[in-house]
């Protein structure tokens, strides 16, 4: 008894002062922009992910009470009710909740880790494994303070169950059928796309039965009551499922019964939808194309966001190895130790489902390394204690296990004191969104790139047509049309998008993208022929609410991307020439040839533009600037009348743009970076370097 209490308080300590060591890494960002207030609103740092806002949003409506019909809020998401949750009982402000959230969520990773290192009779290895896992690059890029996504607990709920499910395969005690399973019903209350890795934690273990304990009931038992508890159904209903099997496995003369429970619930695990969410995931970051063809009539062709987003794309081996691990080295050892693990304690192999979501970054994206972080920690930490058994004496075996897991500790502190990321708006775009909520109805709709979509939802308490939740190729092509096009089809286009957005939540048909709708409901039956009508006196749907346009100097950044979306023709999938945009702040000025990089120079005397090899001279010149009361000015010189390009000098941005004649008369260059707009079209709101808001007249 002796030994037990001793063990159990050993293991408290270290679960105390790993957990504390992976608090204060975390505050290490904070410590850093202390008092720098371009991050801070509300007297609270702001969070730094755009998807933090949708789960904040969901919160804040759930502490509110209501939200608007068909506003996309989050409030039936788990961590926008474990938000509102904190927020009730937490003697803190909400800003304060969500900031920190991640933080304390985030480092109960420390807790399983520990007790698998318990469970293999090691609890330093445990120990190592917890410190490394904390901070590893991707575990701590997605759970640092201010990192407010599922993120925080993505991995923790998943590292109980492979413990709860150790344990179960050792011991075959019945607690661990029920904890196995409340552990299932929880991680997919947080985290519905957990169904993936469920299934293949359940196929690890019929596997482990059917070829090596076939005969132990209690394993039949066990993965029955997961596939209960992994069902495609109501949560509810599950939770009882799952109770009332316990209660029969309770009861001995209901043993006879476990093979035709467990055969019924796979049944109902391919009635309820089988592998169908987990095909969605695989063509979503595996099989994903440059263009998707629409499921609508017409077979419009549709430019893929996945591949724009960095997290679904390819990575090279050194950030793989680097994000996993925190070094190559670290990495190639851990991935021998794992190995060398499995081979002592066969029941990590039981982790294996991990690890390969976590290799799956090679193809499907970095967002997965997170996966393998904990797993492959377990493999340097077996080797660390496993070389430290040959020290002579403790001393020496306690000064070998220090030195060599600060080693590996030091690249990935090194890379926390790097990754000085900003929150996702500065203070000044955040005070023009609270500005707007007081201008805006909640019912009315703000345009903006989908990068925004959620912050924009959260500070002002409006509509937006895209957000890091809604931007497939479909609903992103409208939006991108209406920035990159000139003002007067633009103002078309987002009225139309926006009231056939409305009207499609009151007569639902997900088979038909809007742009397939105004098509054929204007009488066209080619899509092309129709986005030319937006040039003619074109009759618009009735207006039911107002519009305005979100503009920010930082969508720049990204312009081409944006316009990407509605550079093909919709009818074939072929995509279009890009017009000409170019954006720099790395310029230098020799004599009269300005530099401004990328193989691109011009003649200040002649006016005359170098691309490559190719001269061309310039359309017009124009230099923007403030002045003290922040009113925009601009001086304009015309060179050639019949040229195609512009040059653009925004001075107090310290930023050139080099411009063909669409990208030029494009609704964002004219209304964000000139201020030029039509007066009978749309109307000034708010005016700030950082941001313009423009209000739809039509």
């Amino acid at each position: 008894m002796g030994i037990f209490a001793k063990e159990t308080k050993l293991t408290f300590i270290y679960i105390v002062l790993a957990f504390l060591f992976s608090v204060a890494i975390r505050m290490i960002w904070l410590y850093q922009f202390a008092g720098y207030e371009p991050f801070i609103f509300n007297s609270q740092f702001m969070i730094n992910t755009n998807d933090g806002y949708y789960w904040a949003e969901g919160a804040r409506d759930i502490l509110a009470g209501f939200s608007q019909s068909n506003d996309l809020s989050a409030v039936g998401a788990a961590a926008s009710e474990l938000s509102a949750f904190f927020v009730k009982v937490l003697p803190f402000s909400f800003e304060s909740i969500i900031l920190y959230m991640p933080v304390f969520l985030g480092s109960l990773i420390v807790i399983p880790i520990i007790l698998i290192g318990k469970s293999l009779e090691n609890l330093e290895l445990g120990f190592i494994a917890a410190l490394l896992s904390s901070i590893a690059w991707s575990y701590y890029n997605r759970t640092m303070v201010g990192y407010f996504d599922t993120d925080m607990l993505n991995i923790v709920l998943p590292m109980f169950l492979l413990w709860s499910i150790i344990w179960a395969i050792k011991t075959n005690e019945d607690k661990y059928l029920i904890i196995t399973a409340i552990d299932i019903l929880i991680y997919r209350w947080w985290y519905p796309q957990s169904y993936s890795l469920e299934l293949m934690l359940f196929g690890f273990i019929l596997f482990y039965t059917l070829f090596f304990d076939r005969k132990n009931l209690y394993n039949y038992k066990f993965l029955a009551i997961m596939m209960l508890a992994m069902l495609n159904i109501d949560g509810y209903v599950r939770f009882f499922s799952v109770f009332a099997v316990f209660y029969m496995y309770k009861q001995k003369r209901f043993d006879r019964y476990v093979y035709y429970i467990l055969a019924i619930s796979v049944v109902l695990f391919f009635v309820s939808g089988g592998f169908a969410p987990i095909w969605m995931q695989l063509k979503g970051y595996v099989f994903k194309d440059a263009v998707s063809t629409s499921t609508d009539g017409m077979g419009l062709h549709f430019y893929s966001v996945m591949q724009t987003v960095r997290e679904a794309g390819h990575i090279p081996f050194e950030m793989f190895a680097n994000r996993i691990s925190g070094h190559v080295v670290t990495f190639v050892l851990s991935v021998i130790g794992f190995i060398y693990l499995s081979y002592r304690h066969k029941i990590m192999l039981f982790a294996l489902p991990m690890l390969g979501l976590g290799f799956l970054a090679s193809v499907g994206g970095l967002r997965f390394t997170i996966y393998a972080v904990p797993v492959l920690s377990f493999g340097i930490a077996f080797l660390i204690t496993e070389a430290a058994r040959y020290m002579p004496n403790y001393r020496l075996k306690f000064l070998f296990i220090v030195v060599l897991t600060l080693a590996i500790l030091y690249p990935n502190y090194k890379h926390v004191l790097d990754y000085k990321v900003p929150t996702v708006f500065n203070a000044d775009e955040v005070k023009v969104l609270d500005e707007l909520k007081g201008v805006a109805q909640r019912e009315d709709y703000v345009i903006s790139w989908w990068d925004y979509g959620y912050p924009i939802r959260y500070y002002s308490d409006v509509k937006t047509l895209i957000d890091g939740g809604k931007h497939d190729g479909s609903v992103n092509f409208p939006v991108s049309f209406m920035l990159t096009n000139p003002q007067d089809v633009s103002a078309k286009m987002a009225r139309l998008d926006v009231e056939y957005t409305e009207n499609g939540f009151i007569k639902i048909d997900t088979n038909l993208s809007n742009i397939e709708k105004m098509t054929k409901e204007y009488g066209f039956k080619d899509t092309n022929d129709f986005l030319l009508s937006l040039q003619t006196d074109l009759k618009l749907p009735k207006k039911t609410r107002d519009i305005y346009f979100y503009l920010p100097y930082r969508m720049l950044d990204i312009y081409p991307v944006v316009g990407t979306f509605s550079n093909i023709d919709l009818m074939n999938g072929d995509m279009k020439n890009q017009p000409l945009f170019y954006a720099t702040k790395m310029f230098k000025q020799n004599e009269n040839i300005l530099n401004l990089g990328q193989g691109i120079l011009f003649d200040l005397q002649s006016q005359i533009l170098t691309i490559g090899n190719q001269k061309t001279s310039i359309k017009r010149f124009i230099q923007t600037s403030y002045d003290k009361n922040m009113k925009l000015h601009k001086e304009l010189k015309i060179s050639n009348p019949d040229a195609d390009v512009t040059i653009i000098y925004m001075s107090n941005y310290n930023t050139f743009l080099v411009l063909d004649e669409k990208a030029y008369s494009s609704l964002y260059i004219q209304l964000m970076a000139l201020e030029e707009y039509d007066k009978s079209l749309f109307e000034e709101v708010i005016l700030t370097p950082h941001v313009k808001v423009y209000k739809l007249k039509i």
